[in-house]
């Protein structure tokens, strides 16, 4: 317990009791084995003590929840919406109320997958039943009927080829992941500085529960990714900060948070802007003609 207490305060988050945790949570998901302590968990009972329009998601075991108290939930409005990846009955009935409801979204059970070595396409079904190639597609294989596109399938339409790569490092095992990078090759930026070796390059990570953007090419930044960000490029020189911060107060909008990170003293340097309204045009124009800002992009999170 105190390993697992250790690891989750280093990702923002707080152990609470069962009770305590779905009566004040807006979003519940749930990662649980399917024992005769967790069957049927969440009850009519329990859904009666979670906030009224939570969200709920169940990646874990079909019988953990009562389907039928969900469905009771959902007509209610005590619960908002549900997304479920697994169910009691699988697959479930094609007139099954719960995969039609408005408010229910259904995404296949990944650990389905399998190979499929006469066609040596990979494929898995769905929990209606239906078999779907993990190579993407806009319909279903055995029965035609459409269905959402894959990852891939709509990177592929946007021009885009996704590929991913696990980097080892040096740390005991069991620790979070503290940092995601994404480049993109052979695409054009509105924000040239985050062109890095002629990729588009940018890392970030979760801090106290938050999104955060903590690189930028080959710039250390710190931005809360939430509201909304201007990302500027500037000569690194003093008053900087109150010279483009003072812009958006003009039009009373309110600067959450600036950060500064640059390569070195006196010389190239990105000021990240967070604000809690979007800037009109004439404030975004003002920053753009501060003398030493090279470049700029608004970001609306």
């Amino acid at each position: 317990m105190p390993q697992l207490t250790g690891a989750v305060r280093a990702i923002g988050v707080e152990l609470v009791p069962f009770d305590q945790a779905i009566s004040t949570a807006d979003f519940i998901s749930l990662h649980m084995p399917l024992t005769p302590a967790t069957e049927k968990v969440f009850s009519d009972d329990t859904f009666e003590k979670m906030k009224k329009g939570a969200r709920i998601v169940n990646v874990a075991r079909g019988g953990v929840i009562d389907e039928d108290a969900l469905l009771r939930a959902l007509d209610s409005g005590k619960v908002a919406q549900a997304a479920l990846d697994v169910f009691a009955e699988e697959p479930q009935p094609k007139d099954s109320k719960l995969v039609q409801h408005e408010r229910v979204t259904v995404t296949p059970h990944r650990s389905w997958s399998q190979h499929e070595g006469s066609t040596g396409r990979r494929s898995y079904r769905d929990s209606r039943g239906c078999r779907r190639s993990l190579e993407g597609g806009t319909r279903c294989d055995c029965c035609e009927r459409p269905h959402g596109s894959s990852r891939d399938f709509t990177a592929k339409k946007k021009g885009l080829r996704i590929s991913e790569e696990r980097v080892a490092v040096d740390a005991p095992p069991g620790l979070p992941v503290l940092s995601i990078q994404v480049r993109l090759s052979n695409v054009d930026s509105k924000f040239g500085s985050a062109v890095s070796g002629g990729d588009i390059s940018i890392e970030g990570g979760v801090k106290h529960g938050v999104p955060h953007l903590t690189r930028v090419g080959s710039f250390s930044v710190d931005a809360s990714l939430g509201g909304n960000l201007v990302l500027c490029r500037q000569v690194d020189q003093p008053g900087m900060i109150g010279q483009v911060g003072n812009i958006p107060g003009e039009q009373n909008v309110n600067v959450s948070f600036m950060s500064v990170g640059r390569t070195a003293g006196r010389r190239n340097a990105i000021m990240a802007i967070g604000v809690d309204e979007e800037p009109s045009l004439e404030s975004l124009e003002k920053i753009g003609q501060v003398p030493s800002i090279e470049e700029f992009v608004f970001l609306k999170l």
